[in-house]
C-alpha cells in the first residue's frame, strides 16, 4: 500500500523508530559476523543509514561529516560547524554528547603542513572514541578512503580494514519500512512520469523535459536527483547517458531515466515515451520487450542465481551486439549491490531487485523496461510487483 508522504498524527504510516533500529541492527551484525571492532563511515549515504540522520548533498566528497559505529552503544556523528548544534535538538536518537563538531582537513587543498595538523587531530578524537569503547585493538573498516586520512590512521597505530563490502551486505535485505520507502520514492517517479506524457511534443527540448521533472519532483518531495538522463530519436542509440539541447521531432522515442531520492530511497526508473504516434516495429518491440520481462520475473525467487533469471532472455549475439557488455539492460539489481547477469549471485530472502530489457538497436525502436522485485522470507514466492519502477536503495 502506498502511504501519504507526510508524518500526522492520526496514522503510523513510516515507523521511524522501527527503521533506525533496524538498520542499525543490520550494521552491527556485520561487525559480528567480519570480526570488526567499529565501521568508520564517510560515505554520506551509509552515515544516514548507521545514524539516521543527513546533510546537503554538497557535503558529498568533501570530508566534512562522518560516523563511527562499535558493537556497543549509540553511533557517534562528527557533524559539518553549526549543523552540530542542530542535530543534538533535532536528533534526540543519538545523544547529544556522541554529536561532536567535525575538524576539516579541506581534502589536502590547505598547506601540507595544516593539513596533517588537522589530520592528527581528527584521528585523535576518533581513537580516543575508539579506546572508550575498548575496540582500539581491532579493525576500524571503512567505507571510502581519504589519503591523508588513511596515512594518519595507520599512523596512530589504527588497524583499517575495507568495510564497504559489509556494510553493502547490511542494506542488501530491506524492512518491512524500507519497501515502504523504496514505493513511495517510486511513487514519485509515477506521477512526473504522467505529466510528461502530457509535456513531452514536438519542439520541446531533452534539457527542458529534464527541467519538468527536476522542478516536478522537487515540489513533490524528493529530497535528491542523482541524474537524469533524456535521449531522444537518433541520440537513442548507442545511449549516451546524459540529456542535450535536442529539439524533439514527431515519430521520435524519448527514453528517460529518473534517479531521485525519497528519504534516503531512490528509484532508477526508466520510460520510452513515442511522439505524435508509435510505428507497427515500435509496438512490436515494445511487446517483445515486455514478454523478456515476464518470463524472467517468475524466475525471481529466494535461491535462484541471477543466471537462473538471465536465461529468459536473449544473448548478446542474438541482439548482434559484439560482447555481453553491449546490450543495456542485461542487468539485475540496483542499490546496496548489483550482480551481471551471467553470473552466479544469488538474491537471498528479503532482498529488493530491479529487472530491466530493452530492445531495438536501432535509433528509432530503441526502448527499455524495468520492473521491481522483492525475494520475500515469509513466502517461497514473489511477494510484490511495483508495476513499472525501478529501484536503489541508499
Amino acid at each position: 500500500m502506498t502511504l501519504g508522504t507526510m508524518a500526522t498524527d492520526v496514522e503510523r504510516r513510516i515507523d521511524f523508530d522501527a527503521l533506525r533500529a533496524y538498520r542499525l541492527g543490520r550494521a552491527r551484525a556485520q561487525l559480528e559476523k567480519n570480526g570488526y571492532g567499529s565501521f568508520l563511515c564517510f560515505d554520506l549515504d551509509n552515515i544516514r543509514y548507521i545514524t539516521g540522520t543527513a546533510l546537503a548533498e554538497w557535503t558529498r566528497g568533501k570530508w566534512v561529516r562522518w560516523c563511527l559505529l562499535t558493537p556497543e552503544g549509540p553511533p557517534v556523528l562528527w557533524e559539518k560547524s553549526s549543523a552540530a548544534a542542530v542535530k543534538r535538538e533535532l536528533c534526540p536518537w543519538i545523544p547529544p554528547e556522541n554529536i561532536r563538531t567535525s575538524i576539516e582537513w579541506k581534502h589536502g587543498a590547505n598547506p601540507r603542513a595544516v593539513t596533517e595538523s588537522q589530520i592528527a587531530k581528527v584521528v585523535g578524537e576518533i581513537k580516543q572514541a575508539l579506546e572508550e569503547r575498548g575496540v582500539a585493538d581491532q579493525p576500524v573498516a571503512i567505507d571510502d578512503a581519504d589519503l591523508f586520512l588513511l596515512e594518519g590512521l595507520r599512523g596512530a597505530g589504527l588497524t583499517v580494514a575495507n568495510g564497504l563490502e559489509a556494510l553493502f551486505d547490511a542494506r542488501l535485505i530491506k524492512s518491512a519500512e524500507e519497501l515502504k520507502l523504496i514505493e513511495l520514492s517510486a511513487s514519485l517517479v509515477d506521477g512526473v512520469y504522467a505529466q510528461l506524457a502530457h509535456f513531452i511534443r514536438p519542439g520541446v527540448k531533452e534539457n527542458e523535459v529534464v527541467a519538468e521533472i527536476s522542478h516536478w519532483l522537487i515540489a513533490h518531495g524528493a529530497e535528491r536527483i542523482t541524474g537524469i538522463n533524456c535521449v531522444s530519436g537518433p541520440r537513442s542509440n548507442p545511449h549516451p547517458h546524459d540529456y542535450s539541447d535536442r529539439m524533439i521531432r514527431p515519430g521520435d522515442l524519448v527514453f528517460i531515466d529518473i534517479m531521485s531520492h525519497y528519504l534516503g530511497y531512490a528509484t532508477c526508473y526508466y520510460r520510452t515515451f513515442a511522439v505524435t504516434t508509435a510505428s507497427q516495429r515500435q509496438k512490436e518491440i515494445y511487446k517483445r520487450a515486455n514478454e523478456w520481462l515476464e518470463a524472467s520475473i517468475d524466475r525471481v525467487t529466494p535461491g535462484a542465481t541471477t543466471a537462473d533469471t538471465a536465461v529468459a532472455w536473449p544473448s548478446a549475439a542474438d541482439l548482434v551486439c559484439s560482447s555481453q557488455r553491449r546490450p543495456l539492460g542485461l542487468g539485475v539489481g540496483h542499490g546496496g549491490r548489483t550482480t551481471p547477469p551471467h553470473e552466479p549471485g544469488s538474491p537471498p530472502a528479503g532482498a529488493c531487485r530491479a529487472i530491466r530489457r530493452c530492445a531495438g538497436f536501432d535509433a528509432w525502436s530503441f526502448r527499455r523496461y524495468p520492473r521491481l522485485q522483492t525475494m520475500n522470507m515469509a513466502s517461497s514466492g514473489i511477494s510484490t510487483r511495483t508495476a513499472r519502477s525501478s529501484s536503489k536503495s541508499s
